[in-house]
């Protein structure tokens, strides 16, 4: 059987991707996360990949508190940038595929349109220029890379549509930002396109969001509606919401992405976000 490292096997995509080859007769994965590898150091990195030596690496290990990472600067910096670079070194030194999963907060979000893969990345915050430094890495490092941008991620772990859930337990009103664009994305979703993308030779890079777009007040709405809550929702702007939560970082205000290389050389295609939030809602309230 062709064996899978995967990192972060613990987070809603490492989650994801475990449902997703469960039973595989073809593939075995080596799930890993932070109890079992230190992707921070490049030795323990290169030895379980010698040990193994895998068919491919997937890369779903992040260090993903946009606030906390512009406090833990050095901590943001080890995961996603330099935990990137070990296992790109390690991938290319036992001649393993690399899936590594970065996100639309490279970009500033400033764009008026869609973002496609050949947009020029600018990033706002240490998250986002953490998760650009280990995409640099990457293209630096890996021999044969494939390198997916998601956004908005939910799955089975700590998420957005949870906090909404969570706070309409004890609050009538939820203020929530309407000033900021994208696409939520399923870890379903993406663990789908992670499998579709690994068999092939189809390296590079691509954008893997569920299609549409909204803003996190009307996505609130949503998860809300679907789980049956009377809480309203109150669209409140990014200036207000700061004012609210100053220690917050900032965020891009626009950073829908087109999903334009997946569309130019596979006929993959992601559920719409809307159709994507009913199927995890569904499967959440039970």
């Amino acid at each position: 059987m062709k064996k899978i490292i995967v990192t972060g096997c613990n987070g809603q995509l490492g989650r994801a991707i475990g449902q997703q080859y469960a039973g595989s007769t073809e593939y075995e994965l080596i799930n890993t996360d932070v109890g079992e590898l230190d992707i921070t150091r490049v030795e323990p990195v290169l030895a379980l990949a010698r040990e193994v030596k895998p068919y491919a690496i997937i890369n779903c290990a992040a260090y993903t508190n946009v606030d906390k990472c512009e406090v833990d600067v050095d901590l943001a910096y080890k995961i996603n940038a330099i935990g990137a670079r070990n296992l790109a070194i390690a991938a290319s030194d036992t001649g393993a595929k690399l899936m590594h999963i970065s996100t639309d907060y490279v970009f500033p979000g400033t764009s008026p349109d869609p973002l496609t893969e050949f947009d020029s990345p600018d990033p706002i915050s240490m998250y986002g220029k953490t998760k650009y430094a280990g995409e640099r890495f990457v293209e630096q490092f890996a021999d044969k890379y494939f390198m997916i941008r998601t956004a908005w991620l939910y799955g089975d772990g700590h998420n957005f549509a949870r906090t909404m859930l969570k706070l309409s337990e004890k609050m009538d009103t939820i203020g929530v930002v309407k000033d900021q664009y994208g696409s939520p994305t399923s870890a379903l979703e993406l663990a789908k396109a992670v499998k579709y993308l690994l068999p092939t030779e189809n390296y590079g890079l691509f954008h893997g969001t569920c299609e549409g777009d909204t803003n996190w007040a009307e996505f609130a709405k949503t998860v809300l509606c679907l789980a049956g809550k009377k809480t309203e929702i109150e669209p409140i702007t990014s200036e207000e919401y700061k004012r609210r939560f100053p220690e917050s970082a900032s965020r891009p205000a626009y950073s829908i992405l087109e999903n334009y290389m997946l569309k130019l050389t596979t006929d993959f295609t992601f559920a719409t976000w809307q159709d994507a939030i009913e199927v995890y809602m569904r499967e959440l309230m039970g």
